[in-house]
């Protein structure tokens, strides 16, 4: 691997790392249903990345960095989908399940389907329009223009995509091991205290401003 590669996967670990909305969901869904059920999250929030570079590859990153129409229609709809998760864990009583770490509630209403989980990860990423100018800025910085583009691409994304399922998975291990050593009342203060982080998450992303708004 070159000193190129080096530093981008350098600044992409340092970025991915610090909890945001999708390690936070690996956090949850490791708790609340174990490693094979918040792996589908992980493949969900992994799927969203490959979306937002093949976005910022074709340019539709500088749309939103230009347009306030459309960057208004991403962030608010990424705002609201955050506030809501949030919110439903804020609610939540965990009550985990026997081996599976799902609620008995979460069973019926089907919040702990693979489907769901899937669902969850996805939107919390795609509709945050932070991600669309991050990689729009982000990218071109290892990008040689001289040389054809669609491969160092997929170089690119294949090695984001990979630190962020490590980084995930991390995540999602830590909350599956917690989970063992906590009382009713640890359950319910993970997965509260995770849910204010949203909602804080959702009200950042609400002041967010383009650069030159």
């Amino acid at each position: 691997m070159d000193i190129t590669l080096l530093t981008f996967a350098f600044i992409v670990f340092v970025t991915v790392v610090t909890p945001g909305p999708t390690v936070l969901l690996a956090l949850t869904n490791g708790s609340r249903f174990g490693m094979r059920r918040a792996g589908i999250g992980m493949l969900g929030a992994a799927v969203s990345d490959l979306v937002l570079i093949a976005a910022a590859a074709v340019g539709l990153g500088a749309v939103l960095a230009t347009s306030a129409f459309w960057f208004g229609v991403v962030k608010w709809l990424g705002v609201a989908y955050l506030a809501w998760l949030g919110l439903q864990l804020l609610r939540s009583a965990g009550e985990f399940g026997a081996g599976t770490g799902c609620s008995r509630s979460e069973a019926e209403n089907g919040a702990g389907s693979s489907r769901r989980i899937f669902q969850k990860c996805f939107l919390v990423a795609v509709t945050n329009p932070k991600g669309y100018l991050f990689f729009a800025a982000f990218l071109p910085q290892f990008i040689d223009s001289a040389r054809p583009l669609t491969g160092q691409y997929v170089k690119l994304a294949l090695l984001f995509v990979l630190i962020d399922l490590v980084t995930m998975g991390a995540y999602a291990a830590l909350g599956a091991h917690a989970v063992r050593f906590l009382r009713q009342s640890g359950a319910i203060w993970l997965e509260r205290g995770s849910g204010a982080v949203l909602l804080v998450l959702a009200g950042t992303l609400a002041m967010y401003r383009r650069a030159n708004a």
